[in-house]
């Protein structure tokens, strides 16, 4: 057969390893003379030696693959044998910590800042600088640290209940107690200042608030704050508040005061509103008496304004004028009473239209 050869082996070669046909058996063992059956061993098995014309491509490409993991490390190639060169331990553990390195780096040395922020760069916890919104650099962490604070956020502390059980109970200037609620709305102004110069710079804030407007209103007058004079107290707390901050040095910015409540202690509320009600029932009818007033007086000038008009018509014309005002005088009178007109050389049939008049409205109501 043309597989066979002079050593009576099969066509893959002698078994180097010096085994037997397997252990299923047939006509070829190990110790039978002539030429072994592949066909009674099983399926013919991948040859693992290096074939006739040249290496494995499986050891060549492991091999290229190797060659190329010494030249990033900076080793020597290997042989070019059909082995399996290794990169030194000590040029793995150099390589893995460069990467280590350029990571830590790249990730804690660039940061960004919104457009509401501004960042605070600390230098082992001492200040450098603050950045404005952007993408900035700075020094990796552990040596820079970034804290990012937002500067254009209106923060609001809310200072007495306006419902509830809780008083917030003020004495004024005029020995009376109020109840007050209000609300402070600030910002920050300095973040460097915000940070390092107060040690809770939100209760400070709340505590200023409420020194700043006791001091205020026990300078007032309960119907001053209660009413017109509100908005200019309120006023008046915001610069006194800016004047305590700014001598703190706190970095903080006091937008503005809004009291939502001005009442007296709920004890006293009642007979308080009552009291109230009053007053304005008093402020009430005195308005009207000085409307009252006010058209009388406008009356009696215009009458003697017409009298005064008159009275130099009457200076020119006395004759005329007299006439006239007796015209005038007697149609006033005759013009709401019933009348008759005789006229002499014959009497002429009157018609009493007003008389007509009056009972043709009297006539409907009677019949209601």
């Amino acid at each position: 057969m043309p597989w066979q050869n002079n050593n009576d082996t099969g066509p893959w070669g002698n078994d180097s390893s010096g085994e037997s046909g397997g252990s299923s058996g047939g006509s070829g063992g190990s110790n039978s003379p002539g030429p072994r059956n592949p066909w009674g061993e099983g399926p013919p098995r991948r040859p693992t030696g290096p074939r006739p014309g040249g290496r494995d491509p499986f050891d060549d490409l492991l091999r290229r693959g190797q060659e190329q993991l010494r030249r990033i490390g900076g080793g020597a190639p290997g042989p070019r044998g059909g082995g399996s060169p290794t990169m030194p331990s000590g040029q793995i553990i150099g390589l893995g910590l460069a990467i280590v390195i350029a990571l830590w780096i790249v990730l804690t040395s660039f940061y960004r800042v919104d457009a509401q922020e501004r960042g605070v760069v600390l230098r082992f916890g001492r200040f450098v600088e603050t950045t404005d919104p952007g993408l900035h650099f700075k020094l990796p962490w552990p040596i820079d640290a970034v804290v990012l604070r937002k500067v254009e956020q209106i923060n609001s502390v809310d200072i007495g209940a306006t419902s509830g059980s809780a008083e917030n109970l003020m004495l004024t200037g005029d020995q009376n107690v109020i109840n007050l609620a209000y609300a402070v709305r600030w910002k920050i102004r300095n973040p460097e200042l915000y940070l390092f110069e107060l040690a809770e710079p939100e209760q400070t804030v709340q505590e200023v608030a409420e020194s700043a407007m006791r001091a205020e209103i026990s300078g007032a007058g309960l119907n001053d704050i209660i009413g017109p004079q509100r908005a200019q107290i309120a006023e008046r707390v915001r610069e006194r508040m800016q004047e305590l901050l700014d001598s703190y040095r706190a970095g903080i910015e006091v937008r503005g005061i809004d009291i939502k409540q001005a009442d007296p202690p709920q004890a006293v509320d009642a007979s308080f509103k009552d009291v109230q009600a009053a007053q304005q029932d008093a402020q009430k009818y005195l308005n009207d008496s000085r409307a009252y007033a006010q058209t009388v007086l406008a009356n009696a000038q215009g009458s003697a304004a017409a009298f005064d008009a008159v009275y130099a018509q009457y200076r020119l014309a006395p004759e005329v004028t007299r006439k006239r005002m007796y015209f005038e005088t007697m149609e006033g009178v005759l013009s709401k009473v019933d009348k008759t007109v005789v006229e002499t050389n014959g009497v002429q049939a009157y018609l009493p239209l007003p008389e007509i008049q009056r009972r043709a409205r009297v006539a409907p109501a009677a019949e209601k």
